[in-house]
């Protein structure tokens, strides 16, 4: 193992056996994944400002829809224009699922590298329900189907959760993007796919209580 993740993936190494003591290893990614998730709060809320003001630009991209629809270029403009004046993104609502991609690779690199400081990765003999949690997709049955049921069910409740101007352009896109955790959990190692249910599960919840308070 080399590069630049050496030092992060050892800290989290470290970190993992650290809450290994009082947890299992499944355990201790929960709690792992839950610390991210605390860390990137104040983006969540800044981002579900930002969604709120998207959707109240809603009817203004509508009109621009109608208006310049035929013309790609012009319609773009207009959204770029509108967005500046506006002093919001349509896309604003991803910055922190873009910001947790570092960790969720330090997590893969965690159960995928056989060394991590030279000496042999103990946690590639850990399992859950039997299973290795180093086990890539199907290998790792009936763990993954776990994990899988687990992501639908949470992917079905963070699309009922999205605002109304999911409508909006890219919206589409973006009421497809929770079901995409699904597919991955079929090809990562489970840990990882500990780490998406976790993390997904939590964004649902941070969602529903955020637009409560709003």
């Amino acid at each position: 193992m080399s590069g630049f993740l050496d030092v992060p993936v050892e800290g989290a190494y470290h970190l993992i056996h650290a809450l290994t003591g009082p947890f299992s290893t499944g355990l201790a990614i929960v709690v792992f994944t839950l610390c991210v998730r605390l860390l990137l709060h104040p983006l969540a809320r800044s981002a579900a400002r930002g969604e709120r003001a998207r959707a109240a630009l809603l009817p203004e991209i509508r009109a621009l829809q109608e208006k310049h629809g035929r013309d790609r270029e012009r319609l773009a403009a207009e959204m770029t224009k509108l967005q500046q004046e506006s002093g919001t993104s349509l896309f604003v609502g991803c910055l922190p699922m873009l910001l947790q991609l570092p960790f969720f690779t330090v997590m893969y690199r965690l159960f995928t590298t056989a060394t991590i400081g030279g000496e042999p990765n103990s946690l590639l003999g850990a399992t859950l329900l039997g299973t290795p949690l180093g086990a890539h997709g199907l290998a790792g049955s009936p763990l993954v189907f776990v994990i899988a049921a687990g992501l639908v069910v949470v992917a079905w409740f963070s699309v009922r959760l999205q605002p109304a101007a999911s409508d909006a352009p890219g919206g589409k896109l973006l009421r497809l993007l929770p079901y995409g955790t699904v597919l991955a959990t079929l090809v990562v190692p489970q840990a990882a796919g500990i780490y998406l249910l976790t993390t997904t599960a939590w964004s649902a919840a941070e969602r529903a209580l955020l637009r409560r308070g709003s």
